[in-house]
């Protein structure tokens, strides 16, 4: 995606951090920015900031986990800017904990939220992306989490990974209908990413604030910590605008993060080798379909 002046760009979990930045970084290339959130306060000072710089924005209310709301949210967007280009999927969560203590709501809530609300927004949006024939884009934003898995981390990491896949599948799916698709893995980066169950649905369970849990569990600080002392989400938002300009499908934020995806080859090297040789599989042929 080369051309940005003009375009319209959709983005979830706009009201702060990566996505609100991505706004901006957007805005400034020209772009309409419809931007898209649950906590509706944070979603208005988003917007009237960026529009005091000059910018054209505006902002809608959105769970992510609600298909009926991202049908409104969409016919809002169209209804304001006429065509939508790129849909940014942004909106994430973060369950973290031993798994015996992770509960099923927990899980359910990450996987409403990080890939079920990746899912909708493409159901929803994809024919909004092909129709008008001017190209389109999905971004979606994983994690390196998605990458490598991370202990204490498992309904995250689950879910990140399975946005990984999914844009790999449809990076090929969609690209008939002229809509390219990338997936953004950030390492830590400095967001309220580790304060997620302060915008709890009700039926999750409602909110609950990190200081409180904290007080609870006096390890979970360290969750803060690691994110606090990431890049900061200016960085990540102009690295999306470079892997947008360059059709990057993976876009990383952290160069030597590699050494984890270099481990995982590795390791997945050696199951081949094991394979290769194994009495079991004497007879299965060495040729065959080979997915892409």
């Amino acid at each position: 995606m080369k051309d940005f002046k003009g375009k319209t760009a959709f983005i979830t979990g706009g009201a702060e951090g990566i996505g609100f930045h991505i706004g901006r970084v957007l805005g400034r290339e020209g772009m309409n920015v419809m931007l898209a959130d649950i906590d509706t306060t944070m979603l208005a000072q988003a917007v009237e900031t960026l529009k005091n710089e000059g910018l054209k924005v505006e902002g809608v209310a959105l769970d992510v986990a609600l298909k009926e709301e991202w049908e409104v949210a969409a016919e809002k967007a169209v209804a304001t800017f006429g065509k939508v280009h790129l849909l940014v999927g942004n909106a994430g969560v973060a369950a973290t904990g031993a798994h015996k203590h992770l509960t099923e709501t927990d899980w359910r809530w990450t996987i409403d939220v990080n890939l079920m609300g990746i899912v909708y927004g493409a159901q929803v949006f994809h024919s909004l992306l092909k129709s008008h024939g001017e190209g389109g884009q999905i971004l979606n934003v994983a994690s390196i989490a998605g990458i490598h898995g991370v202990s204490f981390s498992g309904p995250y990491c689950a879910t990140k990974a399975a946005v990984v896949s999914l844009s790999e599948c449809w990076r090929s799916e969609f690209k008939k209908d002229g809509i390219g698709v990338s997936v953004l893995c950030p390492g830590f980066v400095k967001s309220r990413v580790y304060d997620s169950y302060r915008n709890r649905q009700a039926r999750y369970g409602g909110p609950v604030y990190h200081d409180d849990l904290v007080k609870e569990k006096p390890a979970r600080k360290y969750n803060k910590e690691l994110v606090v002392t990431g890049i900061d989400t200016e960085i990540a938002a102009n690295r999306v605008l470079e892997g947008l300009r360059n059709d990057e499908f993976f876009i990383f934020t952290h160069p030597h993060y590699r050494e984890l995806h270099q481990m995982r080859v590795k390791e997945m090297d050696a199951g081949f080798d094991r394979s290769d040789v194994s009495p079991a599989l004497v007879d299965v042929p060495r040729k065959g379909a080979i997915l892409t």
